[in-house]
């Protein structure tokens, strides 16, 4: 039986926080951010859940602005994220200085002191590339393979996108997977830059102006 979908995208809280480590990290494994960042096979998931749990736990779940999506596989069972958003509204910024404050002792062993300073490096032209004017930021967004092609991934960024255009704002992500380029064009967005870096390849910026 196919999991279903137990409603809308919700607003996520602190429990939840494993749940959606779990389902970005398994979204994430071949993403090429992700197997440059972490490149041993073996070792990407685990890694890849704590990048994720640190992200989510001390920035953007605290900030309210992460959405969840949750299936059942069956109606007797307990409803299980499936799907995850990490959402930055103008008024909050889930890594600021702060939060870089609390979670910088966590990076280095995670990703080793060989490659922290090329990381260091992207995540400063992400921050360089985004738009001057308000706007609502998508970090993440991701679905466990299970739900793949059920319309999650949709739900979780109209979701956001609506909330955009009611506040009549510009949406703005970054991929440096080029496959993921179409799914965001076909919800109105744009590539405005492509940034070759010297560490991880194509960066592909995007926009999506309020309708």
């Amino acid at each position: 039986m196919s999991p279903t979908v137990t409603s809308a995208a919700r607003p996520a809280t602190m429990d939840d926080v494993a749940g959606i480590a779990r389902v970005l990290s398994r979204s994430a494994h071949e993403d090429p951010f992700f197997r440059w960042l972490f490149p041993d096979d073996e070792l990407r998931i685990a890694k890849t859940r704590r990048f994720f749990a640190l992200t989510a736990g001390f920035g953007y779940v605290p900030a309210g602005g992460t959405r969840v999506a949750e299936t059942r596989d069956d109606p007797e069972s307990a409803p299980v994220v499936r799907g995850a958003a990490l959402w930055a509204p103008p008024e909050a910024n889930p890594e600021g200085q702060l939060v870089s404050l609390r979670t910088w002792p966590h990076w280095g062993p995670l990703i080793g002191r060989a490659r922290l300073t090329a990381f260091v490096r992207v995540f400063a032209e992400w921050k360089l590339a985004a738009p001057q004017e308000p706007h609502l930021y998508l970090a993440t967004l991701g679905v466990d393979p299970v739900v793949s092609g059920t319309g999650v991934a949709g739900g979780l960024l109209s979701d956001g996108l609506d909330r955009a255009d009611s506040e009549g704002i510009p949406v703005f992500t970054q991929t440096l997977d080029d496959k993921t380029v179409g799914f965001y064009e076909r919800f109105g967005f744009r590539v405005s830059r492509e940034v070759e870096s010297q560490d991880a390849g194509t960066h592909y910026y995007l926009i999506r102006d309020p309708s």
